[in-house]
């Protein structure tokens, strides 16, 4: 499995040479290392950072409190899930490429900058790359069988596009503080416990 992501790794960074970036170039991007992950955790993957790069600090003031945040870092830790390798080819390269776009200055959030990449690429090479992934979806196009946890205590229902997700643990104010990342819309939990 790992010489099957690595092998995946060089890939995507020879199609992001393609289009100008040499995402191997430490000096302008840091050094990154890619391995998969030791916990089977509920995401795809994860990119952590080390050593962030002072010239890149951008200090928010709320009120009395000062906020510091680095645009760059110079080490890129990439995590991917042992279930994504499951999955199929094209699945595991786009979950490679929404961490390789973190490794991106000014990438660090899904906001504006990490949006723009993502689309560039979506468009010179047919990726799906999006703040979030369904999981159920993904399993289904690999031709592999999703399995759902059955120990979550609370379903939670979009009202705009009727996308459903759970948990285990729920903030109580997650209604009022959380939208839909797909529509926008307001959620409606349902205690899955007490039934």
């Amino acid at each position: 499995m790992e010489q099957k992501l690595q092998e995946l790794f060089i890939e995507c960074v020879k199609e992001l040479n393609e289009i100008g970036i040499d995402i191997q170039n430490e000096k302008q991007y840091g050094k990154i290392d890619i391995i998969i992950s030791k916990r089977n955790n509920k995401r795809y993957g994860c990119c952590k950072q080390e050593e962030p790069d002072r010239r890149y600090k951008i200090i928010n003031k709320i009120g009395r409190r000062r906020i510091i945040k680095y645009e760059r870092f110079n080490k890129h830790h990439i995590e991917i899930s042992p279930w994504v390798m499951k999955l199929e080819n094209d699945i595991i390269k786009n979950t490679i490429m929404h961490e390789l776009i973190h490794c991106l200055p000014f990438c660090n959030n899904h906001g504006s900058e990490f949006k723009k990449y993502a689309n560039l690429l979506n468009n010179s090479y047919g990726y799906d790359i999006s703040r979030v992934g369904d999981k159920r979806q993904d399993f289904e196009k690999s031709n592999v069988e999703f399995i759902e946890n059955n120990n979550y205590k609370y379903k939670i229902i979009c009202k705009g596009c009727n996308q459903e997700f759970f948990r285990k643990r729920l903030n109580r104010y997650f209604t009022r503080k959380y939208r839909c990342a797909k529509c926008g819309g307001r959620f409606e939990t349902i205690n899955l416990v007490n039934k």
